[in-house]
């Protein structure tokens, strides 16, 4: 079950036997007959942390656009709030979610388990890339967005012979105060490349990082804004924020680290109780959708489809040393380091 293998495509065979089995077959959808009931609905809700929220009211407005009289009503917060929210709908039988989209792969099996999840199969999932594919639980859930996990520096402070090369020179005391970074309890990113960081170093090089007194926010977004702003001078950071940030014309650079970098699959589905279950299906529809896809893609997050290209300044992700994860490491492992954080770091 590896979720990612350095230098070679995401794994499929286990995770998809695993995620496969005992799931009986799901008609094709009606999608004309689920548009009109989706426009009777009128609405829905999508609770997201694969976005910033600026990308993701964007992106809830072009879906309006293509299907007018369908609002979106964005909640985007950090994934593991977003999943906490929805667990708080649940036990409370107040269901507000209609699509729920995740940074931590491993809440899908969990709510799958507990029968939190309603079953569908969009049209659009036959057009996902086969490593995505593979990732995806088919009938219930479905990556919608995938960002790479790398280092980035200022250009106004770091030059580039003297920019962290691996997420071992973070430990250097030269970039004591200056390191920016999110927390493994809020963003489901930072959760995921803490396990990864402890997989090949240890909790040792939490220990020693600590040492560094970094700069903690919340998001995977945190520590690009701390960085743009010059508060710190190098972060670990998510590509969709990176390459948007660097289109607006900040000193922003990327290392992608010697070591490997850290990919965050993010998968998204309709919850059991949704309250507008149409309007959810047609939005699921659309989050695999080509424009969907080239939206992403364009902001630095991984092109999801068939056909649907990398952005020009971003090399493949087939060229980069990646560091293995399985979804039973990543379930697991987030609850763990979280409990470590705060007993190394105090908060």
């Amino acid at each position: 079950m590896q979720l990612l293998s350095g230098r070679r495509r995401l794994g499929t065979g286990a995770l998809a036997a695993a995620f496969a089995s005992g799931l009986p077959r799901v008609a094709r959808a009606d999608l004309k007959a689920i548009e009109t009931a989706a426009r009777a609905e009128g609405s829905l809700t999508w609770y997201t942390g694969q976005t910033n929220a600026e990308s993701a009211e964007a992106l809830g407005r072009m879906f309006t656009a293509q299907h007018p009289g369908i609002k979106v009503s964005v909640i985007r917060t950090t994934g593991q709030v977003a999943y906490q929210r929805l667990l708080l709908d649940i036990k409370n039988k107040t269901p507000q979610c209609d699509v729920f989209s995740t940074t931590d792969i491993s809440h899908m099996p969990i709510l799958r388990e507990r029968k939190e999840l309603a079953e569908y199969v969009p049209e659009n999932a036959a057009k996902l890339l086969p490593q995505f594919a593979a990732l995806s639980d088919k009938g219930f859930s479905y990556v919608t967005n995938a960002s790479r996990y790398f280092l980035i520096y200022n250009t106004k402070h770091v030059k580039p012979q003297d920019a962290p090369k691996n997420w071992t020179d973070l430990l250097n005391p030269r970039w004591k105060g200056l390191v920016g970074t999110g927390h493994p309890a809020f963003s489901g990113c930072t959760g995921v490349w803490c396990v990864a960081m402890r997989k090949l170093y240890g909790w040792e090089y939490f220990e020693k990082l600590a040492k560094n007194n970094p700069r903690i926010g919340r998001s995977a977004v945190d520590p690009v804004t701390l960085l743009t702003a010059g508060e710190v001078h190098v972060a670990l950071a998510s590509a969709n924020t990176t390459y948007q940030m660097m289109d607006k014309g900040n000193p922003i650079a990327i290392e992608n680290p010697t070591d490997g970098i850290s990919l965050c699959v993010t998968p998204s589905a309709i919850p059991a109780n949704a309250p507008h279950p149409n309007a959810a299906r047609l939005f699921m529809e659309w989050l695999l959708s080509e424009p969907y896809s080239k939206t992403v893609s364009s902001d630095g997050s991984e092109p999801l489809l068939i056909g649907v290209p990398t952005r020009p300044d971003e090399p493949p992700l087939s060229s980069l040393k990646v560091i293995p994860l399985t979804v039973a490491e990543i379930r697991k492992g987030i609850p763990e380091v979280v409990e470590a954080w705060r007993d190394t770091f105090g908060n």
